[in-house]
């Protein structure tokens, strides 16, 4: 049976996984990037501490960002450019910039007006505190929720659109290979 489990009621697609450690999440982070199509937008969610940066950063080290990879907490927004690469899922090269916002300090959705925001021609989105957003955001293709267990983390990554359900397939089959990732039966 795959890591990803489909619910056929709801057609609902996740993966449960164990983060025991940095390094775990660091392979979730480059599992993430190596798998992704070409353009997709991720939120990223969880209490504050729970690893969301952390996620980020990896990934974003993943897809070859160089230097200081900032935290969007006072900035709102921090945009990175990409060398444009192969796409993992559907083909063709992907777009040339990752947006991470983190939205903590938004008050209102129609705030995110005054950033600056386009979705052309972005690679990745990586949305920390998405609620704050709403309806201003893009369409999510996936949805990371992340939680401390122990001494670790548990990651639930939820497909919002097909885009997302044949990304988190990829993902399932890069993950079976990657030791410090522990794949979870769901609740």
């Amino acid at each position: 049976m795959s890591a990803a489990q489909e619910d056929r009621a709801g057609r609902e697609v996740t993966l449960a996984l164990r983060l025991p450690d940095p390094a775990a999440t660091d392979a979730l982070g480059a599992a993430l990037a190596r798998t992704q199509p070409a353009a997709a937008v991720v939120h990223l969610r969880g209490d504050l501490g729970a690893g969301k940066s952390s996620l980020a950063r990896a990934w974003l080290r993943a897809l070859g960002v160089q230097g200081t990879i900032r935290s969007p907490t006072y900035t709102l927004v921090e945009r990175y450019p990409l060398a444009a690469r192969p796409d993992a899922g559907q083909g063709g090269a992907s777009p040339a910039e990752a947006l991470h916002l983190d939205l903590y300090r938004i008050g209102d959705p129609g705030e995110l007006e005054f950033l600056g925001l386009d979705d052309v021609d972005r690679a990745l989105w990586l949305v920390e505190w998405p609620e704050r957003g709403a309806q201003a955001l893009p369409s999510v293709d996936l949805d990371i929720g992340l939680a401390w267990d122990g001494e670790g983390r548990a990651a639930r990554l939820q497909a919002r659109t097909q885009a997302g359900e044949d990304w988190l397939q990829r993902l399932a089959e890069a993950v079976a290979r990657v030791p410090e990732l522990q794949p979870q039966a769901e609740p």
